[in-house]
C-alpha cells in the first residue's frame, strides 16, 4: 500500500512538472521552469507508474493505468493547444515553444503507452 502511495505522489509531482512546462512558456503562470522539471516530468511519471503497478492490487492496475493515461494525454493536448495558439499569435510565448514540444512528445508517448498497458490488462490488442 505504501509503495502505491509513494508512486501516486511521484505521478502527481511528475504531472505538476509537466503542467509547469506547459503554462510557463505561454505566460499563464509566473513560473520559471528549470532543468530539473525537464528531467523530473518523465522520470517521476514513469517511476511513479511503476511503483503504483507494483503496489496496487491487480484489479486496480487497469483503472489506475487509464487514469494516468488520460491525464498524460490531456497534458499533451494542452501543449498542442498552446502550440497552436502561440503559432496563431493569440498567446505570446516569450520563452519559446520548446517546452511545449517536449511535453507534447513525452506526454503523448507516455500517455499512449499507459493506455496500451491498460487495454492489454483487459485483454484487448492480443492476437
Amino acid at each position: 500500500m505504501i509503495v502505491a502511495l509513494a508512486g501516486a505522489v511521484l505521478v502527481v509531482l511528475g504531472l505538476f512538472s509537466g503542467a509547469v512546462l506547459v503554462v510557463a512558456p505561454l505566460g499563464l503562470a509566473p513560473f520559471t521552469p528549470g532543468l530539473a522539471l525537464w528531467i523530473l516530468f518523465p522520470l517521476f511519471c514513469t517511476l511513479g507508474y511503476a511503483l503504483i503497478v507494483i503496489g496496487a492490487h491487480t484489479a486496480h492496475v487497469r483503472m489506475l493505468s487509464l487514469v494516468l493515461s488520460w491525464l498524460l494525454v490531456l497534458l499533451a493536448l494542452a501543449a498542442a493547444a498552446g502550440l497552436v495558439l502561440s503559432s496563431a499569435d493569440i498567446l505570446r510565448s516569450p520563452g519559446g515553444t520548446v517546452p511545449l514540444w517536449y511535453v507534447l512528445a513525452i506526454g503523448g508517448v507516455l500517455g499512449l503507452t499507459t493506455a496500451g498497458a491498460a487495454l492489454r490488462a483487459r485483454g484487448w490488442g492480443e492476437t
